[in-house]
């Protein structure tokens, strides 16, 4: 089993616009329901598969520092991370971390990043940046690579 992290942005964006900030050569595939997916296995130069989605009517929850979080985008995008449980899993995180901080200076949407569908690890709404989970900022060492 790996590990898996997602960021999401809320609101009407175009999907391409956020592939060129996470990920410029993902390739693109049409799902069974005529929607778009990209995606890249960058597991050797950055520790990840990301995928890149968007749809609607979205729904989301998590625990976070102070018991539970839910959101409802009516529209979305989807950046998901995923990573092996090996020894790389520390790069990584980094390099995902990296490319969040990007997409966010890049991108002005409400978003939240969450570990594993479970845990919330950072929200952004009305342009405030909130880290949650201090203990998981900490033991990757990534509080740095976030600068807000």
């Amino acid at each position: 089993m790996g590990i898996s992290y997602r960021l999401t942005l809320g609101g009407d964006i175009p999907l391409r616009d956020v592939v060129e900030i996470a990920a410029p050569d993902a390739i693109e595939t049409r799902t069974p329901a005529g929607g778009q997916l990209f995606s890249s296995a960058l597991y050797e130069e950055r520790g990840y598969l990301i995928s890149l989605s968007s749809g609607r009517n979205g729904y989301y929850d998590a625990e976070d520092d102070d018991g539970y979080w839910e959101w409802e985008p009516a529209e979305f995008v989807n950046i998901s991370f995923d990573m092996a449980k090996d020894d790389q899993v520390v790069e990584g995180v980094s390099n995902m971390v990296v490319t969040v901080a990007r997409v966010l200076a890049g991108r002005p949407e409400d978003a939240a990043l969450v570990l594993n569908g479970n845990w919330l690890l950072l929200t952004r709404v009305a342009g405030a940046l909130r880290k949650h989970r201090s203990q998981w900022w900490a033991h990757y060492g990534v509080d740095a690579l976030m600068p807000w």
